[in-house]
């Protein structure tokens, strides 16, 4: 049996004994075994995080930015130091594979590396002589305290590599609410950002309902909100969010399409589409769980996606030769095999049916094997609405534009991927897709943190997206400034003048 922690909430540069007498188990998906209790953290307590990171916005904003991101460094080493602590840490509470444990992990030191750019990326912008004797500069400033709200599929990449580190460094402080199932990797993270030097009050870490994340929508304190969830509670964040005056990202749910042409080569396509559908148990954000074929090569494809996933060994997300591990919870579970039986119900056809598998020796754990459906037709919902399982929905069209309104008549534009060998038809799915992130012969079309995750339509809401150079316009505000300055002989001259009241 494993350890059950009693976890605390980190305010100020400690943890705090929470004062609720609400706790929620959070489970080992793996075994299925209870492994921490989680507080659903008070009012004054998530009240108590924003105004500690108030107090300490004002010092950390004056510190200038070349030693802000000197802390970003040392934790950027102790990420690689406890790269294998931190991956065990993750897979055992949230249920990944090794392998995507530690890429979890290093998307949130990834982040960091790109947060220490900082010092160039909040650089303004200055004319001579705007106007005759007018010279005027653009500065990037510090906005306040922002607000994380984050899900349970990354908890390192998103809160640590998405939010904390771009917002501290441009000079903000971050109140982050841990996702409840899976809080513990973010409260590492915190422990590691006090040990490479960051004051109290710069980054705090909560778990709590979302009756008491409601604060962040109408704290006067909050400046601004950056989540990550599903679409509905996206579109509430957004809208109370702006209404109340704050900037808000909300990067929601999606349902991305690849369209493959008859002309991709069987094998590689295969091998891709199985790494995009089923990875991280098809609990990502930018899986690929809609494969829109045509028909010349459909038989052919599925029958290698079909052999290639029956193939892969499901098993306890930390030992290394698991192929796929289990999904988040038992309630997942069960959501997810009523979409199965959903999409039969509809009519497609069971090609492969991971309902239900036999981990031998973790037969408690939330396991669902690789699923397939073919012959998904439009009007069937499981190949519209987000699964967040390892379950694969295949269309067949005859061409390419048949194939580009499927995907484009979907309410979710994260991602989009076409697998062809047509330069031709690349570019034009490049130019026509509404897909904001786009993979030519790529499953899984994230880009690297340089650029934005830019989802679009009900996928996203906001103006900025996270990473990127979007990411530090979302956490800086402009401030320009114009001057004029006279000689000694002009300043006489204004000193004895009489303003006659025209303008």
């Amino acid at each position: 049996m494993s350890e059950t922690k009693r976890l605390m909430p980190f305010i100020n540069g400690e943890f705090v004994e929470s004062k609720t007498d609400k706790y929620t188990d959070a489970f080992n998906p793996s075994t299925g075994e209870v492994i921490a209790k989680v507080p659903c953290c008070t009012v004054d307590e998530v009240e108590l995080a924003v105004n500690k990171a108030k107090e300490a916005f004002g010092p950390w904003s004056s510190t200038p930015v070349i030693k802000r991101v000197q802390i970003l460094y040392k934790l950027r080493d102790l990420i690689v130091e406890h790269m294998d602590e931190l991956t065990e840490l993750l897979a055992r509470e949230n249920g990944k594979t090794w392998a995507e444990a530690q890429g979890d992990v290093l998307k949130a030191k990834e982040g960091t590396e790109q947060a220490i750019a900082a010092p160039s990326l909040m650089m303004g912008d200055s004319m001579l002589d705007a106007s005759r004797g007018y010279d005027t500069v653009l500065y990037n400033e510090p906005v306040g305290v922002f607000a994380g709200i984050v899900p349970y599929n990354f908890p390192a990449m998103i809160p640590m590599g998405w939010m904390a580190p771009m917002c501290i460094a441009c000079g903000n402080t971050i109140v982050i609410k841990a996702a409840t199932f899976v809080p513990q990797s973010a409260l590492r993270f915190a422990e590691l950002y006090k040990e490479a030097g960051l004051p109290d009050g710069v980054l705090n870490v909560v778990t709590c309902s979302r009756t008491e994340a409601e604060i962040f929508l109408n704290h006067p304190d909050v400046k601004g909100i950056s989540f990550v969830g599903s679409t509905s509670v996206g579109k509430h964040i957004y809208t109370v969010g702006a209404s109340n005056g704050k900037r808000v990202q909300a990067l929601c749910e999606a349902k991305n399409h690849a369209l493959v042409l008859d002309d991709a080569p069987i094998e590689r396509t295969a091998a891709g589409i199985i790494n995009s559908a089923f990875g991280c148990g098809g609990q990502r954000c930018m899986a690929l769980p809609v494969v829109v074929v045509q028909e010349g090569i459909a038989d052919q494809l599925v029958a290698k996606i079909k052999e290639i996933a029956s193939r892969i060994k499901l098993g306890p997300a930390y030992e290394k030769d698991s192929g796929l591990g289990p999904v988040i919870n038992a309630g997942h579970k069960k959501f997810v095999q009523d979409w199965i039986q959903k999409g039969i119900d509809e009519g497609a056809t069971v090609v492969l049916d991971g309902r239900d598998p036999v981990v031998e020796g973790y037969e408690n754990g939330f396991y669902i094997g690789p699923t397939i459906l073919d012959h998904v037709t439009e009007d069937m919902s499981v190949g519209q609405k987000e699964v967040f399982g390892p379950v694969l929905c295949i269309k067949r069209v005859k061409s390419f534009e048949e194939g580009l309104k499927i995907m484009n008549a979907n309410e979710f534009a994260n991602g989009s991927v076409i697998y062809t060998q047509s330069g031709y038809y690349s570019r034009e799915f490049a130019r026509h897709t509404d897909g904001g992130m786009v993979g030519i012969n790529v499953g899984i079309p994230v880009p690297v943190g340089m650029f934005p995750f830019s989802g679009h339509k009900n996928s996203f809401f906001g103006d900025l997206h996270c990473l990127g150079k979007d990411g530090y316009r979302f956490y800086t505000e402009t401030k320009v400034v114009t001057s004029h300055w006279f000689d000694e002989e002009e300043g006489k001259k204004e000193e004895t003048s009489t303003w006659d009241g025209t303008i």
